[in-house]
């Protein structure tokens, strides 16, 4: 994603000042969510002379559109296990013992013919 630099006489490598702000982007799109391979995508744009804008926006919807649904996802599991620990706080060990089940918390025994 940086050029290879161009090395000086003694060996170091003497990285341009375009490589800083090449850095910056990088570091602040990783936070913004985008993988190395969008970044790439994005630079490759730029670097071809193109304005990446569209193709930014296009990918901030969709990592946005991404969490939310994490997000709801995230709810609903959040939903079932404050239920589950309620039915959970209720529930008697000692009932426990029937060898159909695996668990009267998670998967109480159903009726017969349901």
């Amino acid at each position: 994603m940086i050029p290879e630099p161009p090395r000086t006489s003694g060996g170091y490598r003497d990285h341009p000042h375009a490589a800083e702000s090449r850095l910056a982007f990088i570091r602040d799109a990783q936070h913004a969510g985008l993988t190395l391979a969008e970044i790439r995508g994005v630079l490759a744009l730029r670097d071809s002379g193109e304005a990446p804008c569209d193709h930014v926006t296009d990918l901030i919807t969709q990592h946005r559109d991404e969490i939310n649904r994490r997000i709801a996802e995230l709810r609903k599991t959040r939903t079932v296990l404050r239920d589950l620990a309620q039915q959970a706080a209720g529930t008697d060990p000692q009932s426990c013992s029937d060898a159909d089940h695996i668990c009267r918390i998670i998967s109480p025994p159903r009726r017969s013919g349901t």
